[in-house]
């Protein structure tokens, strides 16, 4: 167990999982998934731990594309995206979902018995699968973004709201 680890610590026990099991680098991960984090945790199994931070990440926007998709009791700003997504937006939503929800199943297998050499297995689909996805994810909100920016800018001023 890595007690008072470090940084540095880290990042070389990562390197001893990442060549036994040819995963992405340290920085490639954390950039996108923060696996620093992992610093703070007291663990035997580093692997899991840095399974479950990737993880953590894609079920975050997951949740996002499920509120999109159904917007009952959303904040009010996911109506604002709703509403400036064409059929091609819905599509790539759609798509995003199918296969981050693929993920999250086999997340839920891989909770159920600790298997190091599927927990790299995850951590490898789940960085291909956000690669490939982020900027379609990025593209929707700047769509969103730069539609709602024109709504704003046509409409004037007419009182206060109230």
């Amino acid at each position: 167990m890595a007690e008072d680890r470090t940084l540095d610590t880290l990042k070389k026990e990562y390197k001893i999982i990442q060549n036994k099991y040819n995963l992405p680098s340290f920085d490639e991960l954390n950039r996108d998934f923060a696996i620093e984090k992992a610093v703070e945790i007291q663990t035997d199994y580093l692997i899991r731990e840095i399974r479950k931070l990737v993880a953590d990440r894609i079920y975050n926007y997951m949740r996002l594309m499920e509120v999109m998709m159904n917007p009952q009791n959303a904040p009010l700003y996911i109506f604002s995206l709703i509403k400036t997504m064409n059929e091609d937006d819905k599509k790539k939503l759609s798509d995003i979902y199918k296969k981050f929800s693929d993920n999250e199943i086999a997340l839920i297998k891989m909770d159920i018995h600790f298997d190091e050499e599927k927990e790299a297995e995850f951590i490898k689909n789940s960085y291909k699968i956000w690669e490939s996805m982020k900027d379609d994810i990025l593209s929707l909100v700047e769509n969103a973004e730069k539609k709602i920016g024109k709504e704003k800018s046509s409409k004037t001023n007419k009182g206060y709201f109230g």
